[in-house]
């Protein structure tokens, strides 16, 4: 019968009333009160910056040198090993900072293996002697001739490093700005002509772009350990930035009209800016450049080697300085 509240299930439960309920005594508005301005990010808990504060402190109170520009890793970076006997004897005479030299058990040793042997135990390098299958399952079908040089990933400076490094040299600023670069010989060769011709540091964006791999750090014939190189998350952004901190931004494209000749921002703070392989400069950063710059060539080439770009304008950027 309805309204029988002795039925079974018709018995509302407890606290099941609907209607009036206890109020929040005023705990909902002071809620909504504000809690003051926003922290620093270094000072917030479990953020980056605050991380890398910390570790900054941490190595300040330790006392232990650092190396410039050097101290941040990239999500992802993993590392390498090289395999093959030129190319591990490359990378040791480079100063290519290993951690581990393998050794396959039984090698036929010449003066390539003893060499490498020998630079690794004068550099403090571990020297493992590992069977021949281990290497193997290393290599992955590699040709590794026995040996296997294992690098650890490259510590990148952030952007801001490398103008205040560049701002404290004594000299106007000058930065090398990568625009998609792929291939690591290419980064490596830019590298050893920044360091050659005084460059502060190089800047690359953290996507489409090589990084410092062993490949890299060979061909710049170990300069990578002394030049800043910094990885940008926004390439453009950055180059931005860079612009209202004071810095002319000159871009290498093959199609510009003013030549190398009629260069005249050599002895201003200066960003040189290099396009990638074959598609040269993404127009965002064409855009963003206060010039471009010709390389003038006789004969049929129509375009040179980005690394080799490269470093005809920074000789002529450092001979226009010392004059």
């Amino acid at each position: 019968m309805a309204g029988n509240s002795r039925r079974r299930g018709a018995i509302r439960k407890p606290g099941t009333k609907k209607g009036a309920v206890v109020g929040s005594g005023g705990q909902r508005r002071r809620g909504l009160e504000g809690k003051g301005p926003t922290p620093p990010a270094e000072a917030r808990p479990h953020h980056p910056a605050q991380k890398r504060a910390a570790a900054a402190e941490k190595k300040a109170k330790s006392g232990k040198p650092t190396v410039a520009g050097r101290g941040r890793r990239d999500e992802g970076d993993t590392p390498e090993t090289v395999f093959g006997r030129n190319p591990v004897v490359e990378c040791l005479r480079a100063g290519v900072p290993a951690t581990a030299l393998h050794v396959a058990q039984a090698t036929n040793a010449d003066e390539r293996v003893a060499e490498a042997v020998r630079l690794a135990a004068d550099a403090g390098i571990a020297i493992l002697e590992v069977p021949k299958v281990e290497l193997d399952r290393m290599a992955a079908g590699a040709l590794h001739q026995g040996l296997g040089l294992t690098v650890p990933p490259y510590e990148y400076a952030h952007p801001d490093e490398l103008l205040e490094a560049a701002r404290h040299a004594g000299q106007p600023p000058l930065i090398v700005a990568l625009d998609g670069v792929t291939d690591p010989r290419n980064l490596g060769a830019v590298v050893r002509s920044a360091a050659a011709f005084g460059a502060h540091g190089v800047l690359l964006p953290q996507r489409r772009s090589a990084g410092i791999t062993a490949v890299a750090w060979r061909t710049s014939a170990g300069t990578a350990a002394r030049l800043p190189i910094a990885r940008a998350t926004n390439l453009t952004r950055t180059l931005r930035e860079y612009a209202t901190a004071g810095l002319m931004l000159a871009g290498l494209d093959a199609d510009a009209r003013v030549s190398i000749d009629e260069f005249t921002l050599a002895a201003d703070p200066l960003v040189i800016v290099v396009g990638g392989e074959g598609r040269g400069l993404s127009r965002l950063v064409r855009e963003t450049c206060d010039v471009t710059v010709s390389i003038p060539m006789a004969g049929k080439v129509e375009s040179l080697n980005a690394s080799v770009a490269a470093g005809v304008l920074l000789a002529e950027v450092a001979r226009r300085r010392r004059g």
